[in-house]
C-alpha cells in the first residue's frame, strides 16, 4: 500500500486531481471597544432616557465610578469625549453638566454665519409660517418617515443688522412636533433649538450639511430683497438627535455679502 498523502484517491466533492481545498474563510472577530467608549455609551443611555435634563448637574466623577464599578480615570475619559461632543459642559469648581441649547455659546454652532469683522452679530428671527402638511417623498427619507407622514414646515427669515440675511425652510417630523403652531413659536423668546429641547424633549445633538452656490429664484429674492439670480449660499442640513434619528431637515439661503460661513474641522 502506497502510504504518500499525494496519492490518496480524492474525497468527495473534488473535482479533480491537483485542483486546492477549498479554504474556509475565518469568522470575523468580535469589535473589541474599549472600557471608557462602554462607560461613555451607559452615560449617553441616561442622557437620552432624560435621567438627567439639559441643563441639570450629573453625578461627580467618583460617584458615576462607583456607580459603573470602574475607575474614576475611566469615568473621566468617558466624559471627556462627550464634553468634546458638545452633550455635556464642565464648569470648573461646579461640576460636570447636561449641555443646552439655551447656553449662549450654544447658539452660534449651528449656525456659522460670521460678519467679516470675525464677530458674531445678534440677529433677529422673523416667522413667515408654520404649517402641518404631508411629507414628500424626498423630506420623508431624508427624516426616515413614510410618504405623506405629517411633517411641521417652518419658514423664518433671519435679520442681521437691519438686513434679511438669512431664509430658513424647516421640516420636522409631526408626531415628534405634535402641537408646534406659529403662536407657541411666536410666545418663545430663545433660541430655536432651545425650544425642541425644552418643549418637545428633542435635543440636536449633530449635523450634517450640504454646501454650494445658487442663483436666487424669484420667491427666494423677493424675501431676502435681492435681485433675481443674485448670488446665495445654500445650506442644506439633516440634524440628528441621540441613536443617529434624523429630527430635522433645513434649507437655508444665506446673503454672504459682509459675511461668510465658518466651518471649524477637527
Amino acid at each position: 500500500m502506497n502510504s504518500n498523502p499525494a496519492s490518496t484517491a480524492n474525497p468527495p466533492g473534488a473535482s479533480g486531481a491537483g485542483e486546492a481545498a477549498p479554504v474556509s474563510t475565518p469568522a470575523p472577530s468580535p469589535t473589541f471597544s474599549p472600557l471608557y467608549r462602554q462607560i461613555k455609551a451607559l452615560i449617553t443611555q441616561s442622557l437620552e432616557s432624560g435621567e438627567w435634563k439639559p441643563g441639570e448637574i450629573i453625578p461627580s466623577e467618583v460617584e458615576l465610578a462607583a456607580r459603573y464599578k470602574v475607575s474614576q480615570g475611566t469615568v473621566r475619559k468617558a466624559i471627556d469625549e462627550l464634553a468634546a461632543d458638545n452633550l455635556l459642559v464642565r464648569r470648573q469648581g461646579k461640576g460636570t453638566f447636561v449641555a443646552t441649547h439655551n447656553e449662549e455659546r450654544a447658539q452660534f454652532r449651528f449656525l456659522r454665519l460670521l460678519a467679516d469683522d470675525g464677530a458674531e452679530h445678534p440677529h433677529i428671527s422673523r416667522l413667515l409660517e408654520c404649517r402641518r402638511l404631508r411629507a414628500s417623498a424626498d423630506i420623508a427619507r431624508q427624516l426616515d418617515l413614510k410618504p405623506a407622514d405629517p411633517v411641521v414646515l417652518i419658514k423664518r427669515l433671519l435679520t442681521f443688522d437691519g438686513e434679511d440675511t438669512v431664509l430658513d425652510e424647516i421640516w420636522l417630523p409631526g408626531g415628534v412636533f405634535r402641537g408646534l403652531t406659529l403662536e407657541r413659536l411666536s410666545e418663545y423668546k430663545g433660541p430655536l433649538y432651545a425650544m425642541f429641547e425644552t418643549e418637545f424633549g428633542t435635543r440636536m445633538i449633530r449635523a450634517s450639511e450640504k454646501i454650494r452656490a445658487v442663483a436666487a429664484d424669484p420667491s427666494v429674492a423677493d424675501l431676502l430683497h435681492v435681485p433675481t439670480g443674485f448670488p446665495l449660499l445654500s445650506v442644506e442640513r439633516v440634524s440628528y438627535t441621540y441613536g443617529d434619528r434624523p429630527v430635522e431637515v433645513r434649507r437655508g439661503w444665506y446673503v454672504t455679502t459682509g459675511y461668510y460661513y465658518q466651518n471649524d474641522l477637527s
